[in-house]
């Protein structure tokens, strides 16, 4: 897809990594030397005067990149072949091992980093030591390949899920004693289908992968989980105190746009700024001679003035080590006492792994964000809301499909409608590129940049997708407008599920009355109670969704665990848990909250039954 040429944070994260590799004397910059050398070990599909061209554009001034620069020449080389031989050259350098791929054909070659392994192994082992389910596979040896033989079961990965997003996954539905290969695969259902609907990108990743131990497709799902579960607090609508980070002249809505990975590197400079020490432009070169990271802890270490907390003072002698590596290990010792060691190896710290380095200071952050929430200033509270399940639902859709870049708040983050176009394209409505202004704007006139996409991507629902877009105006998706953006995310997501039923059915079209028709038919067939339709009262209790699901796989609902009759709300609450766990394990891609089947909100009832009726036409 010819989108968007901006850069995604997880692309940015992969170049930064590169850039630290290539960068092998560490002074932030990579030479001419270093970068001819690059090129030559990619062996690329350019002919040397091309090589000679670039290498000459980027140090005209300078013998010296900047990372700037080398991002700006490593996203400028578009051909696929030239990308993927430049990556090759660049894995080559230390820390990085190639797997045979998954095509047999072409012989693919897959990366995955060793330092991430080792990271994972030891961040899961302490998350789950105490986990009776977990014992037949932990402690995990991070030297072999335990991580990726004990991912197979799908315990563990439906354990991580369920600390990332507390109550994803019922408990009641993880095959955990005498499993076969047909229950391993009903918990590698439960868990792919999970990890999709708290927003994990995993449309390449299959039951098969896991269960086969497929070295960087592991390593990404699992940092994918990790990562919302170290982000879930760095919101202002989780963590008031994190208003403490707001700077002369703005205002809250700017601090509200901010992505948890800006926020986290505010935090560290509010924290370096009050220790009068240098500020920090990122968590990789920045950091390598662990000075920041010594200062950072020393600020929040707790100075015994709260009561119940006891003062931990941290050592500053090491600083003084001549040594980065040496001065590494004496930081990650301090950082020990704090209980705070997860992630990193002093390695990790002096060749600047941006994504290791990253979950250290969220963890940090988790545990010792040191913030005070300000008195006296004049800030409207009542504006900092939290998302709404709807807005996190149709959120999590969207990053799940792997949308660029990702979204972190609902309506800042698809204000220029880029994110809206990728899902037309999701849907099967045709983009004109040409058409779209991509990132980066300029600071003069970007808005009327944003809101130019913004009409074409309503111009795009009326006349192509044929969406009904009464009173909708691209002002209203460019302000944010939430009654008006709703209307438009949930047509695009009830478009694409219809489209999957519609693939299944040779193209026949779908509307509700044919998805209730469906369930109907499977309910009488198995002698259960039908539903009037996706509004009615029955669906509160969940019954009806269970009851399909046990027509779609007979046997697999245990009525024993379920009550039926007079429920509470806290009874109906708990049947809903199973229902949507129990839907995700069968095979049936589920978005939909607990809470949406209790309430019979009648959009998200349509979701799951449809989800379940194109699980039910596969199987037939």
């Amino acid at each position: 897809m010819a989108t968007t040429t901006q850069i995604s944070p997880e692309e940015l994260e992969d170049l930064r990594e590169a850039f630290t590799k290539i960068d092998v004397d560490n002074n932030g910059y990579i030479s001419k030397d270093e970068l001819n050398e690059l090129f030559r070990a990619a062996n690329l599909a350019l002919p040397g005067y091309k090589i000679r061209e670039i290498v000459q554009q980027f140090t005209k001034t300078s013998d010296q990149l900047t990372f700037d620069e080398f991002t700006q020449i490593a996203h400028g080389l578009k051909s696929t072949e030239v990308a993927k031989t430049f990556r090759k050259a660049i894995n080559k350098k230390e820390g990085i091992c190639n797997v045979a791929g998954t095509s047999e054909q072409s012989g693919t070659q897959h990366s995955y980093s060793e330092e991430e392994k080792v990271a994972f192994v030891n961040w899961i082992n302490k998350a789950l030591e105490k986990d009776a389910d977990c014992k037949h596979v932990l402690p995990m040896d991070p030297n072999n390949n335990d991580l990726f033989t004990g991912m197979g079961d799908g315990i563990i990965l439906c354990k991580m899920i369920n600390l990332s997003v507390p109550d994803t996954i019922d408990e009641r539905t993880i095959n955990k004693k005498k499993l076969t290969p047909f229950t391993i695969q009903e918990n590698l259902n439960l868990a792919l289908n999970s990890a999709s609907a708290i927003g994990c990108h995993v449309v390449n990743i299959g039951a098969e992968d896991l269960k086969e131990g497929r070295q960087h497709l592991v390593l990404g799902l699992l940092w994918q989980v990790i990562k919302i579960g170290l982000f879930a607090d760095i919101e202002l609508s989780r963590n008031e105190a994190l208003i403490a980070l707001l700077r002369d002249g703005e205002s809250l809505e700017d601090l509200l746009k901010l992505s948890p990975e800006e926020l986290l590197l505010r935090w560290a400079n509010y924290h370096l700024e009050q220790a009068g020490a240098p500020k920090v432009n990122n968590f990789s070169s920045d950091i390598k001679d662990s000075k920041a990271y010594y200062n950072l802890l020393n600020q929040v270490a707790p100075k015994g003035d709260e009561e119940g907390i006891p003062p931990i003072a941290i050592d500053m002698s090491g600083l003084r080590e001549k040594e980065d590596l040496k001065r590494a290990e004496c930081m990650l010792d301090q950082a020990d006492r704090l209980g705070c060691r997860q992630f990193v190896m002093p390695t990790d710290v002096i060749r600047g792994n941006p994504k290791l380095n990253l979950a250290f200071v969220a963890n940090l952050f988790n545990k010792y964000p040191a913030l005070k929430k300000p008195e006296n200033q004049d800030i409207d509270w009542s504006s900092i809301e939290g998302e709404t399940r709807e807005e996190r639902t149709f959120r999590n859709w969207m990053n799940s499909l792997g949308v660029n870049p990702r979204v972190n708040h609902l309506y800042v983050d698809i204000d220029d409608a880029l994110v809206i176009f990728q899902l037309y394209e999701k849907i099967k409505v045709p983009v004109d590129w040409d058409r779209v202004n991509k990132p980066p704007y300029s600071k003069l006139g970007s808005n009327m940049k944003k809101l130019e996409n913004c009409n074409y991507a309503v111009e795009l629902g009326k006349k192509e997708a044929k969406f009904s877009l009464v009173g909708i105006a691209g002002q209203d998706l460019n302000a944010g407008n939430r009654t008006l953006t709703l209307a438009l995310l949930w047509q695009l997501m009830r478009r694409y599920t219809l489209n999957i039923l519609e693939d299944l059915g040779d193209g026949q079209k779908v509307t509700d009355d044919t998805i209730v028709g469906w369930v109907n038919d499977m309910l009488t067939q198995a002698g259960k109670p039908t539903i009037s339709s996706f509004k009615d009262g029955s669906i509160s209790s969940s019954m009806p969704v269970l009851d399909l699901i046990d027509a779609i796989q007979p046997g697999s609902i245990r009525y024993d665990l379920l009550k039926t009759e007079d429920l509470t709300e806290e009874e109906k609450l708990n049947n809903a848990k199973y229902a949507i766990s129990m839907a995700r394990k069968i095979g049936a891609r589920v978005y939909a909250l607990p809470e949406d089947l209790v309430e019979v909100k009648p959009k998200m009832v349509m979701t799951v039954f449809a989800c379940l009726m194109a699980r039910g036409m596969k199987r037939a």
